[in-house]
């Protein structure tokens, strides 16, 4: 089974995990730092940030491709998968500015909210769905004759 969301928003999010990476990459060259962040701010902030994507982007990444699998509403899921890779997009240029600021405050609002979301989705879809009939094991040892 082929899962369209799921895939499209995990490619956004494998491009925007090296984006990250590179923004990492490229303070670490500039500052001659090979391992860790060498004493300079930047390079640590860019650091968490990426940390921070690859922390939320994983369990994120599951839930959707659980609850699209469980047949959630496609339309909830894009809108659910669009605000978590813009969240994530805006995250790192929020890390930048001084504490605290909107735009940090607010992507990570948006993260939570809809891994909260997705989370709860996960949860109840199972007790929303029309409850399966159940064969007792007597009706099933009498069918077995």
């Amino acid at each position: 089974m082929i899962l369209p969301i799921t895939l499209t928003i995990a490619g956004a999010a494998a491009l925007l995990n090296i984006w990250l990476s590179l923004r990492v990459s490229h303070l670490r060259r500039l500052h001659k730092v090979s391992i860790g962040d060498g004493g300079h701010e930047g390079v640590q902030t860019r650091m968490r940030a990426h940390a921070n994507f690859a922390e939320a982007t994983p369990i994120f990444l599951i839930l959707l491709a659980l609850v699209e699998l469980a047949k959630g509403s496609a339309l909830w899921l894009w809108l659910a998968g669009i605000l978590f890779v813009l969240a994530r997009l805006a995250h790192p240029f929020g890390m930048e500015r001084p504490a605290p600021n909107a735009l940090r405050m607010g992507s990570v609002a948006v993260t939570w909210l809809v891994l909260l979301a997705l989370g709860a989705y996960a949860i109840a879809i199972p007790y929303l769905e029309r409850a399966p009939s159940r064969i007792t094991y007597a009706e099933l040892v009498a069918s077995a004759g």
